[in-house]
């Protein structure tokens, strides 16, 4: 049994994720963390509070005292441990359906906690050995009122506020009935933007669209762009710890040219930047103008955060890394994925130039995406062993660092086993669309025909 993904552990709420699961994973977490206080926070799903009062039964049970949160950001959570100095359990499924939830753990230094943190936490988990206190010695929860506050005011002490206030920016904001709700609007107001929203109620049942910002759930934003006359749309994931933008005319902007422009603006020969097996090219182009090292790791936010500590271990600048679904990192900021930071570091550079500028000249490639399903072991098996007859058969570069990457110079696939769902991920990209397309329903072919074989 593997409890935790590449971003914590997920599944469907009540079902593959009950209470008695978020039970023991709070009792491992804080049998492992050996503190007497935890900080615990939730994002806005329907099953949240419910989890969130397991969460914080099992912390009192092991002798933890717990910080209430309520609904706040999954970075907003880790701005708060970090600044208190406590640990953090985050109780949130990010992008995936409304069904689902989850479980997020993070260090008295505000990061997600590292692989072999999590295989500690999965060992005690597995094996129930716990360390409950005895009766008198049961923590107690301490509801904390500020907590959104507090993490707006942080966000505005670390970006460049007056210059944004000038260019009397409009942004128009989509986050999408997540934890964003209640911080987003209010960030970019204080930052001197006009702001205009859609699906901006926090609602756990996210009516208006479902919480992975990906263009088709994101029609109603280019609409409001347009109508509005935005200089830029931003939208959110579940726990806004992405961003995802649309230009000044309501055209979606592909995250990874959004993660290039990003990176052009901060990166300095001799930097590395960190990102996964996915990357875009244009990441690898922009390394290489730079003079910048490239790193990758398995996709996932965990893997992309040890290998930035790793560098810095290595006295290794890293002043950018990420994945191209709007999850980006500025650790010198904070080892974490912001939403709203990132959104507003792409403020900093609609002062000088229009958001479909910024972005032109990362514009050339084109992506299809697309996820086969399984719902047993052996399809998910038969999958994998087409994915590896596919590699071994092409006359592409060949990556395995986390499935299955074919290089072919001008374009590349990639199949991979997700981290968070029951399905397997197909990627590719190339310069002109339909060669992108026909790599992608070339792997696709291949492993819907070994699916239907099981």
């Amino acid at each position: 049994m593997k409890v935790f993904g590449s971003s914590g552990t997920r599944g469907v709420a009540n079902d593959e994720l009950t209470p008695e699961f978020v039970l023991k994973i709070a009792k491992a977490a804080g049998t492992v963390w050996r503190t007497d206080r935890v900080a615990l926070a939730r994002d806005t799903r329907a099953t949240g509070d419910m989890l969130a009062d397991a969460a914080a039964s099992g912390l009192a049970s092991v002798g933890a005292n717990v910080d209430r949160l309520g609904v706040v950001p999954t970075p907003g959570v880790q701005a708060y441990a970090e600044i208190e100095g406590v640990p953090a359990l985050m109780i949130t499924a990010s992008h995936n359906p409304p069904e689902y939830n989850g479980v997020k753990l993070i260090g008295d230094d505000g990061i997600e906690l590292s692989v072999g943190s999590l295989e500690r936490v999965e060992e005690k988990f597995l094996t129930e050995k716990f360390e409950e206190v005895r009766w008198s010695e049961t923590g107690h929860s301490h509801v904390i009122e500020d907590s959104r506050e507090r993490y707006v005011s942080q966000l505005l002490d670390n970006v460049d506020a007056d210059r944004i206030a000038d260019a009397n920016l409009t942004v128009a904001l989509d986050p999408g009935h997540g934890a964003g709700s209640l911080t987003s609007p209010e960030f970019f107001r204080k930052l001197g933007c006009t702001v205009v929203t859609t699906n901006s109620q926090p609602d756990g049942h996210f009516p208006g669209r479902d919480p992975e910002p990906v263009p088709g759930n994101l029609r109603d934003l280019g609409r409001l762009v347009e109508a509005s006359d935005a200089d830029v749309g931003i939208a959110h994931d579940g726990d806004a710890d992405r961003a995802i933008f649309y230009d000044e005319t309501g055209e979606y902007i592909e995250g990874d040219a959004t993660l290039a422009a990003l990176a052009a603006a901060q990166l300095e020969p001799g930097d590395a930047v960190v990102s996964a097996v996915n990357v875009s090219q244009r990441l690898v182009d922009v390394a290489h103008e730079t003079g910048a090292q490239l790193e990758l790791t398995p996709i996932g936010s965990t893997n992309i955060i040890t290998r930035i500590r790793e560098l810095a271990d290595q006295d290794v600048s890293v002043p950018v890394a990420g994945e191209g679904n709007g999850g980006v990192f500025f650790p010198n900021y904070r080892l974490s994925r912001d939403g709203a930071y990132t959104a507003a570091k792409f403020l900093e550079l609609l002062v000088d130039e229009r958001a479909s500028a910024i972005v032109e000249p990362y514009n050339g490639y084109q992506n299809v995406r697309t996820n086969i399903t399984y719902t047993t072991d052996a399809e998910q098996d038969a999958l994998l062993a087409a994915a590896e007859r596919a590699a071994v058969a092409s006359n592409a570069e060949l990556n395995t660092r986390d499935g299955y990457r074919l290089d072919y110079g001008d374009a590349w696939v990639l199949a991979r086993p997700s981290g968070t769902e029951p399905m397997v991920r197909i990627y590719s990209e190339a310069r002109e669309r339909h060669r992108a397309e026909e790599l992608a329903e070339e792997m696709e072919d291949a492993l819907r025909a070994a699916k239907a074989n099981v």
